[in-house]
């Protein structure tokens, strides 16, 4: 089976699916709007349609996912979530509602917290947290280790207060590699967990919360045509310029980990991803941070960077910011690959799934509409986007 990772169109939110050679799959956040579930009266994507056709069905007939991520509780990171995700036991599942079911769970606690100490979460992100915690216990109170489809999850990063030290079995920890999916090991795909940080020693929680926009953070390996590393996919949530300033300094002796062949653009292509000066009063005068743009310029040769979103205009809005996309646009340039907005593609009135398959060579982009071979291609001669 093909490697591939679909970007969706979901307006200013994120979600996306790999799908390895294995035929096992990971969604990253979910935004399916209401107007998307209306198609005959509204103009808007329907995105449920385009993931339910990419998911195969269990032997019990259930459309399911191996592992679903949620990278934060934001309400564009986690819309529908209840209305086309079973949530609750296994054993509750209901074939006339015909809901996606999720194998495993990654959830970290650690975000939720920060989350809920800033904003209210949405009814989505609450169901969310109520579910991780529900496989939580269901993993405490198995004496026999033996937890089935639908009860497993995965928790990413320490949380405060000794809250996960009895959890080792199902922990992962930041710099630590995630090697399996759905309690199996994954031999075409492996990821590094770059982040949530704990606060720095100088920090006061509140400062930790000010300064930073807690989301997961993971370097993605995927295999192509039984190649290792064929891709690697960085993928940060909303994380802004605290995480990555602080992952630069940590990781500038040795960034191998935030290298990448596809990046997906923190927040939405947000100027607070890569600069702590306001882009609508400064404007021209905003000055980038120089060890944020260092540790999100790591692009290997041919790489893709993709931002989820609408269109990004010359405006005064952030996200997305215009002046962000000039900088991935220079970063992409200075690595001969390309920047792409999901809400351009193919173009703004219609998007569509934006779509990449993970060949040895590295990524191929795939363009449904064109007549010609469906490829865009990142170096001379028709060769597919690759990393050198």
């Amino acid at each position: 089976m093909t490697a591939k990772i679909t970007f969706f169109p979901v307006g200013n939110g994120d979600m996306t699916l790999v799908r390895l050679e294995s035929g096992r799959t990971l969604l990253i956040d979910v935004r399916i709007r209401a107007a998307a579930d209306d198609p005959e009266d509204d103009e808007t994507r329907d995105v449920a349609k385009d993931l339910r056709d990419r998911l195969d069905r269990d032997a019990d007939g259930r459309l399911y996912v191996d592992a679903y991520l949620q990278s934060h509780p934001d309400a564009d990171h986690c819309t529908g979530l209840q209305k086309h995700f079973h949530l609750g036991p296994p054993a509750d599942y209901s074939k006339k509602e015909d809901k996606i079911f999720i194998r495993e769970i990654w959830s970290s606690p650690i975000v939720f917290r920060r989350a809920d100490k800033t904003l209210p979460l949405c009814e989505d992100a609450k169901a969310f947290w109520a579910e991780a915690r529900r496989r939580v216990k269901r993993f405490r109170d198995a004496k026999d280790g033996a937890i089935i489809h639908g009860d497993r999850i995965l928790i990413l990063g320490e949380d405060e207060d000794g809250k996960t030290d009895d959890l080792t079995a199902i922990l992962i920890k930041v710099d630590e590699t995630i090697t399996k999916i759905n309690g199996a090991t994954e031999a075409t795909f492996s990821a590094v967990l770059l982040a949530p940080l704990p606060k720095a020693a100088d920090e006061s929680e509140e400062d930790a919360l000010a300064k930073n926009r807690s989301s997961v953070i993971l370097q993605l390996s995927v295999t192509g045509d039984k190649v290792a590393n064929a891709c690697l996919f960085l993928t940060g949530g909303d994380a802004e310029i605290a995480i990555w300033e602080r992952l630069w300094k940590k990781h500038q002796k040795k960034p191998g980990v935030l290298a990448y062949d596809l990046l997906q653009t923190p927040h939405h292509c947000s100027w607070h991803s890569l600069s702590s000066d306001s882009w609508s009063e400064l404007r021209g005068k905003a000055k980038v941070n120089p060890d944020a743009r260092a540790a999100l310029a790591q692009a290997h040769k041919g790489a893709v960077i993709v931002a989820s979103r609408d269109p990004i205009k010359d405006d005064d809005n952030d996200p997305p910011c215009i002046r962000a996309k000039r900088e991935y646009e220079a970063i992409a340039t200075d690595a001969r690959g390309e920047f792409v907005c999901v809400g351009e593609h193919p173009t703004e009135d219609d998007p569509e799934p934006l779509e990449f398959e993970i060949g040895n060579h590295g990524l191929t982009r795939k363009l449904k509409r064109m007549t010609a071979p469906a490829i865009i291609t990142g170096a001379i001669g028709g060769q597919p986007l690759r990393h050198g």
